[in-house]
């Protein structure tokens, strides 16, 4: 079971899709994204399986959370260095979003 040590160990931001890009070299339909978490963070890439809802147009511009203090993966060659994050819904990956204005590299607590 994971306890709130655990949780607090995760910097979990909110940051501004800049870029979207197709990913032909993924395993499962992807896009690359570069997303800016502001001036702390900076803009930081991703790898996300969130085709089957989003078109790159409407993705450009939305503000989503990611987890930024994860080590860098390798996928199909692609350096992802954040953790954009969604949840699974029978439709695909809905995106994470904030129902109110937040500011790029608002940390959530």
């Amino acid at each position: 079971m994971a306890t709130i040590d655990d949780f607090s160990k995760l910097d979990i931001r909110v940051g501004e899709i800049i870029e979207v890009e197709d990913f032909p070299k993924a395993r499962n339909p992807s896009y690359k994204l570069k997303v800016d978490f502001g001036e702390e963070i900076g803009i930081k890439r991703s790898s996300a399986q969130i085709t089957d809802l989003y078109s790159k147009e409407e993705l450009v511009g939305k503000k989503v959370l990611g987890i930024v203090n994860f080590p860098p993966r390798n996928i199909a060659g692609f350096q992802s260095e954040v953790l954009v994050l969604g949840t699974y819904s029978k439709d695909g990956v809905i995106l994470i979003t904030s129902d109110k204005e937040a500011d790029k590299g608002d940390k959530l607590g």
